[in-house]
Formats: C-alpha cells, structure tokens, sequence
C-alpha cells in the first residue's frame, strides 16, 4: 500500500485552489465571444507554462530541496491555472463553427508560446547570479 503525505496533497490542494480561482477570475473578466481568440486561455496556459518553467528550475537548481514547494507551485498552482481541456474544447467549438484557420492557428499558437515560455523562463532562472 502506498502512502501519501497529508501535507504535501494539501500544498497540492492549496495550490490548486489559487490558481484555479486565478483562472476563473480571468475567465469572468475577459470571456470570449465565439469565433474569436479565446485570450483569457491562451494567457493563463502561457503564463502558466511561464511560471512552471521557473518554479522547476529554480526548485531544482537554486534552492535547497523541499517536499512541498513543488507540488504546491507546480503541481498546485500551475496545475489549477493552466487548462488544456478548455483549449480542447475551445478549438473543437472553432472547428464545429467552421473557423479551421482559428483552430490551428490557436492551437499551434499555444503550443509554440508554451515551449517559449518555458525556455524563457528556464534561461532567466539559469542567468540569475546566485546569491551565497
């Protein structure tokens, strides 16, 4: 049997909580109409990838090992805050309304400014001078 530490699913939980209600608020504020570019999910996913790009590498390379941060920033926040379902749903709504140019678009635009993001992010962590 397999145990699980209460305190790390509940940074998982906690940090699932935050970014699921950062999402959502963004979602509320800024709703797409159909047949447009659906902003508010396209900026979470790659802030989101942004954000997952730095918490991993500065976890992993600039500060001392710990059993929470990760799944509390990774898992939790990033987790919460991104949404590849909505993208899903949103790109096979584009396809149903005829818009395949939107659908691609989109959904190559997501992957590509993901993948920056994180390169982005993963080099700033990496440039940063280390403080001792």
């Amino acid at each position: 049997m397999t145990r699980h530490d209460g305190r790390e699913l509940a940074a998982v939980f906690v940090g699932g909580a935050l970014g699921t209600l950062a999402r959502a608020g963004l979602a509320v504020l800024a709703a797409p109409e159909p047949g447009h570019w659906p902003w508010p999910t396209f900026i979470v996913n790659i802030l989101g990838a942004f954000l997952l790009g730095y918490f991993t590498t500065r976890l992993l390379e600039r500060l001392p090992v710990s059993s929470y941060r990760r799944p509390l920033l990774g898992t939790g926040v990033c987790g919460g805050l991104t949404t590849f379902s909505t993208m899903q749903v949103e790109t096979v709504t584009m396809l149903e309304h005829g818009n395949w140019a939107l659908a691609a678009g989109y959904t190559a635009a997501s992957i590509a400014a993901g993948l920056l993001a994180v390169a982005i992010a993963t080099a700033m962590v990496r440039r940063a001078a280390v403080r001792r």
